[in-house]
């Protein structure tokens, strides 16, 4: 008999305890009746999934989750989003991940220009493509602020910050540097390219557009996390899987599973945020486990709430996963004839406090119908810590998933 597996991810879901929650965290603090009862019957532990030496990115974090080793694989994550944009990256090229920020003056307001539209965003990407591109340099659209920038000859020795990780700091201070002599000509390309695209945002009737509605313009491109295409085996080289899935709203994770050797499915209405389509891609999930063996169900909205410091709405996108998704997921797999195993977790935390990643450990849980459970009694940060799995690094927790105790 077939073992049928599904990981669902919910983006950057685990927090600090917050004063405002009575010093609860957002996992505490939200109704997951679902998680909770998976917890009990399961298996608990806790992953830490950034090694020392990267940057608690979700690029660094799902490919921890799936068990790669980040030295051997990781090249940024401007490459992974290259393949699931369909994008080649050739020999002697550069990829970035290029967001579309908002910049007020000198300030860094926020990371994603005021969660601008793909629609808007692609009109801006095509005009600076069209000002900016030539022989070095070529934009490519993605989805809502993320986006592509691919540089002929460029060196990845960069260092770059993540939008996200300075929101309403001064921006000139976290301009690209060079991280070897040979890379400064690179570092000053791009950062003449941040400072042209500012002046050409400036006026573009989308920008003059959204200003006049109350919401953040696009006001500057931030390109960042540079390198070169990835040797990444597929995991069914690695694990006992024939087959697998990738559903997500967003490019990152859809292209390391096009890498990982999964089939992307994409589901109509999924938006990597809180409004994002659960019963879809839950739906989509159980269709894709009924002829393959493994899912990896990716969900944004709680990593973005914790961005945008809201803890009423990552509550709300925590409470929305369990009810929305992992019950209807354990409900109707409970029906089948097949046993399939149900891990859950975060990639990495993303405290609202802060509005960004933080390196710590992650809670999990691992369920399936035989697995002797232990005596967590919820899903949570702290409830976690007394799990049967202990703390887990590397492959560890990927090789538990597909060979459960």
């Amino acid at each position: 008999m077939t073992h049928k597996t599904i990981i669902i991810l919910g983006d950057g879901m685990a927090d600090e305890p917050i004063p405002a929650l009575g010093n609860k965290t957002t996992l505490q603090a939200a109704e997951t009746p679902y998680m909770d009862l998976l917890a009990r019957m399961g298996r608990n532990g806790l992953l830490n999934t950034v090694p020392d030496g990267f940057a608690p990115g979700s690029e660094i974090a799902n490919l921890s989750v799936l068990g790669y080793d980040l030295p051997s694989v990781f090249e940024g994550r401007g490459v992974l989003e290259a393949a699931s944009m369909g994008v080649e990256i050739l020999p002697g090229e550069l990829a970035m991940r290029c967001n579309l920020v908002c910049i007020n003056g000198e300030q860094l307001v926020n990371h994603s220009a005021g969660h601008i539209s793909s629609e808007e965003a692609e009109e801006l990407i095509h005009f600076l493509n069209g000002k900016l591109g030539d022989e070095t340099f070529h934009f490519y659209p993605g989805v809502s602020y993320r986006h592509l920038l691919k540089m002929q000859g460029g060196d990845k020795r960069l260092e770059c910050t993540p939008p996200h990780d300075i929101p309403e700091q001064p921006f000139r201070p976290h301009l690209i540097k060079a991280a070897h002599p040979d890379a400064e000509a690179t570092a000053d390309a791009l950062n003449r390219l941040i400072l042209r695209s500012q002046e050409l945002l400036r006026d573009h009737p989308v920008n003059r557009k959204r200003i006049a509605e109350g919401k953040h313009p696009a006001s500057s491109i931030w390109p960042w996390s540079p390198g070169y295409r990835p040797q990444m085996k597929p995991l069914s080289d690695i694990y006992p899987i024939r087959s697998g899935a990738v559903i997500s709203a967003v490019d990152l994770i859809r292209g390391i599973g096009v890498y990982a050797g999964l089939e992307v499915i994409m589901v109509e209405g999924a938006t990597g945020l809180y409004d994002t389509n659960y019963e879809g891609k839950a739906a989509a999930a159980l269709e894709a486990l009924k002829d393959k063996d493994f899912v990896y169900l990716h969900v944004e909205a709680s990593d973005e709430a914790g961005h945008e410091g809201d803890v009423a709405l990552k509550v709300k996108t925590i409470e929305y996963l369990d009810a929305r998704i992992v019950k209807t997921i354990y409900e109707e797999t409970l029906k089948w004839d097949e046993p399939v195993t149900i891990a859950i977790l975060p990639d990495h935390p993303t405290p609202c406090a802060i509005r960004t990643h933080t390196r710590d450990a992650i809670p999990f849980l691992i369920w399936h119908r035989e697995i002797k459970p232990d005596d967590v009694q919820c899903y949570d940060e702290f409830a976690a810590r007394e799990g049967s799995y202990g703390l887990l690094q590397g492959d560890q927790f990927i090789k538990k998933v597909f060979n459960p105790d």
